[in-house]
């Protein structure tokens, strides 16, 4: 059996501290807090369904846990500079003064940044 044709995809980030992660996602990056219960603060990314869950031993991951695909890298990564969102900058990437990586296999543009638990992020445009 496969899923419905219906099913729609959600996604799970985990935090330490739920009262630093809410206002992250819901005031940094601007996705609105749909619910809040005893498992789980709930966003609306656009029509998917994102839940932060409170895990007190979380250690994040070093590699991509979220992302999105934006038509202008540059001002998505400016106007979260300009909130005070720092991006990762890796050795060797060569990436520009925003933190910008532009792939040698595709047209694919990419920064990536953390949230409150260290948990990696990601815009990227593909061209």
């Amino acid at each position: 059996m496969s899923l419905p044709s219906t099913a729609k995809a959600m996604t799970f980030i985990l935090t330490r501290d739920r009262d630093k992660a809410i206002p992250f996602y819901r005031d940094m990056l601007g996705f609105p807090l749909v619910s809040e219960d005893m498992f789980a603060a709930v966003f609306d990314l656009n029509g998917t369904m994102l839940r932060i869950s409170t895990v007190e031993t979380h250690h994040a991951s070093p590699s991509t846990v979220l992302g999105w695909d934006v038509p202008d890298i540059k001002a998505a990564a400016t106007a979260l500079k300009e909130k005070g969102i720092e991006f990762n900058i890796y050795d060797g990437f060569g990436q520009d003064e925003l933190g910008i990586w532009t792939s040698p296999a595709s047209d694919a543009r990419v920064a990536w940044f953390r949230d409150p638990d260290g948990n990696v992020l990601s815009l990227t445009e593909f061209r």
